[in-house]
């Protein structure tokens, strides 16, 4: 598949005979199986050189070994077919095959994105590297990477053997060859990602099958061995469970920071934050713990003014930036941040930035040991189809095809905020103001919350109802208990903001008639939850008017009977 021309490392491999031995020759980090194993595996190595942004795999054959096999594969052929028609078809595999040497050699993401069967021959060529698609294979252990359901073996594309090793997520299993490269090529794909959307100098980053919740929970677990002592996370608040659980899970006691109130923002008190610090010490605490993408009107965390404060504290900073490679602002923030103080390791889902299934995230940081130490805290093996998906997805894009969703989603952010603004003017509600956040919005509905308590959830299950998805409706007065913690105002990420809202958010993939459609949903539903109020109010009116009437004859009556007792007397 590859180049093979280095004869010392050449050598030296044939030399090898240790279980996992790591070795530097010229510049190369070497991950050795066993020689003796007599298999595909037994002379493959990954090949990390000293710039994190290439990987090669070595193949038991050389290039030139390789190509004599194609070469009489190719002239047995011509013994069948036209010669001519052979080697156009020769020409058309050796154009693939380019295209996945680029891969490796470059270990970046492809200005284009690849074609399918480029794809599918890729990942097949990966797939019976690993030793559950070996001919001969012989298994007698209790992983042999054996599935009942020839169905779900498709669905994996036969990488069964997940990614990983007992002792790290990121290590190299030596029966599963093909998985360890695709998990490789995966973090490195993603790395490039990541430097595209804005923050150029993360050092690095890996793939964790978990969501976004469970990777911060990793990431407090690992620096628990560094501050034994501390307890405390420092947390501005956001109101979003499964972060806020992620420390809960951990072991950890939240110290919640309210925001503070500017114009329609809600924005990070940083007079709390250090005043918290210095109450609790330094020591005391295992990390502050920031947000980036949130829900309007909370706005991201001042993530440079907090930098600031964990590097002259010397405290940890994990951010939680779970849909916040979209934006272009969310990513500048987490840059400068690491430019003028410190964050340790900052946080995203899969499934919000690359449009893959649930299941994934990305844990990346600015301090390469530090995340190697995160990779080897998660136990166990790991499932590879979180790096399988988006390996599939950023090969199938490219990274222009990324730049164009990227490019995409901003402009379909201006195009909901100037539509949501018409419509709320025509009921007289308005946008809220929140120029800080650069994906959520958030409309007012204070008419509906002054006329009827429930109009304003009412209003969330109608757009519900009629297949409207992500709006959400936030009612003042909400009171949420969350792991023996309660808020008041939940859902608004603070006890009383002024009014209650509608958020609607612009995230990737959106398209303009999905903002055409939202519009005009919510359009009715605002029109027939109006109708539904003036009837009540009508209804209500004319009850008033009922008992004030018969009210009125009913002190005419008494009045006329005392008058009647009088004459009498």
């Amino acid at each position: 598949m590859l180049k093979y021309s280095n004869v010392l490392l050449a050598r030296h491999l044939r030399r090898s005979a240790h279980v996992q031995e790591r070795d530097v020759v010229g510049g190369l980090l070497c991950f050795f199986v066993p020689r003796r194993c007599r298999t595909v595996q037994a002379a493959s190595c990954i090949l990390v050189p000293s710039c994190p942004l290439c990987v090669e795999l070595v193949l038991p054959l050389t290039t030139d070994a390789t190509a004599v096999m194609n070469r009489e594969s190719f002239a047995a052929g011509e013994r069948l077919v036209s010669p001519a028609y052979v080697r156009q078809g020769c020409e058309a595999r050796r154009s693939h095959e380019h295209l996945i040497r680029l891969l490796l050699e470059k270990g970046k993401c492809p200005e284009n994105g690849w074609d399918e069967s480029t794809l599918e021959l890729f990942l097949h060529e990966l797939a019976i590297m690993d030793s559950n698609n070996f001919l001969g294979n012989c298994g007698v252990g209790e992983r042999e990477g054996r599935v009942a359901s020839a169905l779900v073996a498709r669905r994996h594309y036969r990488l069964i053997h997940g990614i990983g090793r007992s002792g790290d997520i990121s290590a190299v299993q030596p029966k599963a060859a093909g998985s360890s490269l695709l998990n490789k090529i995966t973090n490195f794909l993603v790395l490039d990602m990541i430097k595209l959307a804005g923050v150029h100098t993360v050092a690095n980053c890996f793939v964790v099958p978990m969501a976004t919740g469970m990777s911060l929970t990793l990431c407090f677990l690992t620096l628990r061995h560094k501050r034994p002592k501390a307890k405390y996370i420092i947390w501005p608040r956001i109101d979003q469970k499964s972060c806020f659980k992620s420390m809960i899970t951990a072991g950890f006691e939240p110290v919640v920071i309210e925001n503070v109130l500017e114009g329609d923002e809600l924005r990070t008190d940083l007079q709390a934050v250090k005043a918290k610090v210095q109450e609790l010490g330094p020591d005391n605490i295992l990390c502050i713990h920031s947000t980036t993408s949130c829900f309007a009107p909370r706005v991201p965390d001042r993530l440079e003014e907090l930098a600031v404060i964990c590097a002259n504290f010397d405290i940890p900073h994990i951010v939680n930036n779970a849909y916040g490679v979209q934006s272009s602002k969310c990513m500048h923030l987490i840059q400068q941040g690491a430019r003028v103080g410190r964050i340790d390791a900052f946080v995203q889902s899969l499934d919000k930035n690359f449009m893959v299934p649930v299941g994934g995230a990305i844990i990346a940081g600015f301090n390469d040991s530090f995340i190697q130490e995160i990779s080897k805290m998660y136990p166990g093996r790991a499932s590879a189809s979180p790096s399988l998906d988006v390996l599939i997805t950023l090969l199938s894009l490219g990274s222009n095809g990324y730049k164009k969703l990227l490019k995409e989603r901003k402009e379909m952010f201006s195009y909901l905020s100037n539509q949501i603004k018409k419509l709320s003017e025509a009921y007289n509600e308005r946008l809220l103001h929140t120029p800080h956040n650069p994906i959520s919005l958030a409309v007012t509905l204070k008419t509906l919350d002054k006329h009827h308590d429930k109009a304003v959830t009412q209003l969330g299950s109608m757009l519900f109802t009629r297949q409207v998805s992500g709006a959400r409706v936030v009612p003042l007065g909400s009171v949420q208990t969350v792991s023996g913690y309660t808020f008041r105002g939940f859902m608004s990420h603070t006890n009383n903001y002024p009014c209650a809202y509608l958020n609607a958010a612009s995230a990737i993939g959106m398209k303009m008639q999905d903002v055409d459609l939202f519009i005009k949903r919510l359009d009715r539903c605002l029109k027939t939850v109006r109708k539904e109020q003036s009837k009540d109010s009508d209804d209500n009116y004319d009850k008033t008017e009922d008992v004030d009437i018969e009210e009125m004859a009913l002190k005419l009556d008494n009045v006329l009977l005392d008058t009647h007792q009088d004459a009498s007397s």
